[in-house]
């Protein structure tokens, strides 16, 4: 995934129901996490990359 944030890699592990979905902002190793409904993938890469975003900006 690269938009401007730059490279970010996005790694999703499911467990039964939920899904976890990690960001990781590759030029600093900053990484962010959100846990969701596994049939909602797509939504729990946004709220990810959501906070991936805010971390950053509080840099």
């Amino acid at each position: 995934m690269t938009d401007e944030l730059g490279e970010v890699i996005v790694e999703a592990i499911r467990n039964g129901t939920y899904l976890k979905v990690t960001a990781v902002h590759v030029a600093t190793g900053t990484e962010a996490t959100a846990v969701g409904p596994a049939h909602e993938p797509r939504a729990v890469e946004r709220l990810a990359v959501a906070k991936l975003r805010r971390v950053l900006a509080g840099r």
